[in-house]
Order: C-alpha cells, then sequence, then structure tokens
C-alpha cells in the first residue's frame, strides 16, 4: 500500500511537507520506478503536481507548482516527500502519490498506477 500524510490546514505563504511510504508489495513495485504526486480539487480533474525518477536524479513539476514545491525520496526507507513552500488558497486539494510504470517521470496521468490514498491539503487565505 501508499499511505500519504502531512496534509492539514496552512495559511497562505505557509508551508506544508508530505509524505507518502509504500509497504507490502508497494514497497517492491516502486525501488526501480518513478513516483509521483498529483492533486484533485473539489470539482476538478486530478492533476499531475511533481514526479521523480527511482534515482532521484530527475524531476518533474507543473506550472502551477514550479518553484514552490520540491519531490525527494529516500528508497532506503521506501517513502516520496513533496516539500510545499509559498502555499496559495489554490493549493487546497486533496493529494495523492502514485508509481510510475516508467523509471523516469511523466506529466501523464496514464504513466502511473498503484494509487494510494489521499491527504487533505487546506490552505486558507
Amino acid at each position: 500500500q501508499l499511505q500519504a500524510c502531512g496534509g492539514g490546514l496552512a495559511q497562505a505563504g505557509g508551508s506544508l511537507r508530505l509524505s507518502c511510504a509504500a509497504s507490502g508489495r508497494a514497497a517492491r513495485t516502486i525501488s526501480n520506478n518513478a513516483m509521483g504526486w498529483f492533486r484533485q480539487a473539489p470539482g476538478k480533474e486530478r492533476e499531475f503536481v511533481a514526479g521523480i525518477s527511482w534515482r532521484g536524479s530527475s524531476t518533474l513539476y507543473s506550472d502551477s507548482v514550479k518553484g514552490r514545491f520540491t519531490i525527494s525520496r529516500d528508497n532506503a526507507k521506501n517513502t516520496v516527500f513533496l516539500q510545499m513552500n509559498s502555499l496559495k488558497p489554490e493549493d487546497t486539494a486533496a493529494y495523492y502519490c502514485v508509481v510510475s510504470r516508467s523509471s523516469v517521470p511523466s506529466t501523464s496521468r496514464s504513466s502511473y498506477g498503484s494509487w494510494g490514498q489521499g491527504t487533505l491539503v487546506t490552505v486558507s487565505s
């Protein structure tokens, strides 16, 4: 399973750090695969936020979070992180971590399988 945590309430301009730990079969899957974070705001489509290659050497961000969010991973702990700084009200959404079918990240939802449980982020103005 993939278990995301770290969501909560933050003020605009604040920071939150999400983490996503893989266990069981998911832990074996992520060791050679890229991982990503997506988010879904109420009434909107799920959208790509960030992705990281399996070695962590390559990252990809959506334009809306570039320069504010940082994705990283600790393969020894089967965990991926999303550091979110300078939060905006429009960042409010449920955030999901996901394992890619490839070793390199992609912005395409179809490149990912194994979705984890979401964690809710609410940013107040």
